[in-house]
């Protein structure tokens, strides 16, 4: 049901506005933040237009949930899980049958997702050809038929064809494609379509909503995962606190060995743990995330705008630091995150990497 849809209600009652009236348009850009709930609304909006047995909540259209149309369309819900899925059944294909077959999730026979394709994870030209294949077919089972583009990013011959599609699509089709910036999209895809931004959520509203969904964090705990959501509920719900907090441990260790320790003991013991491999890199990855995420919230603190702190639990910690440092110190230190970031795409050894940023910090207190 839309109810438990959260946020956005305006949004959302505009386009049950818009099926109510019939005049829902064939092509929808669904923008907004990972976790905003972009994939969730489109797969409602399947369901509302192709339910078996619609109700009217706020007298406004509505699906069901329960009949056979929305059960099916719901099984694609998990989106992580089926493409997994979709990925594994790939694999298994023989060699020359695996290069030729392009990724999709579909539960229902009308209802079609697309998402981007490894290992390039775009979305590539055959797989907008299966769209053109089946979308001038009359649905069997829906009322219409409905594709969902998870990603924006498409090559260039895959951009060009969906576009023929969308100068002249049929009357029992609608295509969603979510973004997070329509930017990506070609200015004509974009002239034919509407455009539907889905706002980032107050961190308070977010907050309440973990109350219900993580009752097992604590309110400091849940008060992190929604500012570091930036607005999206589902990027709070899924948020990897455990972690977030362990990466965020080492961030300091090299924050506060540049700033204030001479002994470089427990810095080269936890910079030693970044090895090569694919874990390596993620876990990589993910300490410079969290170290972008903790100088920015230094600036905010530098500029006398605490209530702007997404790592809210840490505060009194973090002011300490930025007591410490100027803003000169800071854009050193964020050029110098770019340097790593740099390196690792040259495949640099990821100890020596950080042990080089810590020492640069350093150098420049």
């Amino acid at each position: 049901m839309f109810n438990d849809f959260h946020g956005n209600s305006d949004v959302v009652h505009r386009l049950r506005e818009m099926l109510a009236r019939d005049r829902f348009p064939q092509a929808v850009v669904l923008a907004g933040p990972a976790g905003s709930g972009k994939y969730t609304l489109a797969l409602m909006l399947a369901k509302a237009i192709n339910c078996l047995a619609p109700t009217t909540t706020d007298g406004l259209p509505d699906f069901c949930g329960k009949c056979s149309n929305c059960i099916r369309i719901a099984q694609s819900e998990d989106l992580d899980a089926r493409f997994e899925e979709a990925v594994e059944a790939r694999e298994n294909l023989r060699e020359t049958d695996k290069k030729e077959t392009r990724l999709f999730v579909q539960t229902h026979p009308d209802v079609l997702v697309i998402p981007p394709d490894p290992p390039q994870m775009i979305i590539k030209v055959d797989q907008v050809r299966r769209v053109i294949e089946t979308i001038y077919y009359r649905p069997g089972e829906a009322r219409e038929r409905v594709y969902i583009f998870t990603e924006s990013a498409f090559m260039k011959e895959a951009a060009n064809s969906l576009l023929k599609v969308l100068e002249e699509p049929p009357a029992f089709a609608t295509i969603f494609l979510l973004t997070e910036n329509p930017g990506e999209l070609l200015p004509t895809i974009r002239s034919r379509s509407m455009v539907i931004t889905l706002a980032a959520l107050p961190a308070e509203e977010i907050e309440r909503d973990l109350a219900k969904h993580r009752p097992e964090w604590t309110p400091k705990q849940r008060a992190l995962a929604a500012r570091l959501a930036n607005g999206a509920i589902g990027a709070a719900r899924s948020f990897d606190l455990t972690g977030y907090t362990a990466a965020r441990t080492q961030a300091l260790t090299i924050l506060n060995t540049a700033l204030h320790s001479a002994d470089h003991t427990d810095l080269f013991k936890m910079t030693e743990t970044y090895r090569a491999g694919a874990d390596g890199r993620d876990k990589l990855e993910r300490l410079l995330r969290t170290l972008y995420s903790l100088l920015q919230d230094l600036t905010f603190l530098s500029s006398s705008t605490p209530e702007l702190v997404h790592n809210t639990d840490i505060q009194a910690e973090l002011k300490k630091l930025s007591e410490a440092v100027d803003f000169g110190w800071i854009a050193f230190a964020a050029d110098r995150l770019n340097d790593v970031e740099r390196g690792m795409r040259r495949n640099l050894l990821r100890s020596l990497s950080l042990d080089a940023f810590a020492t640069a910090l350093e150098r420049r207190t």
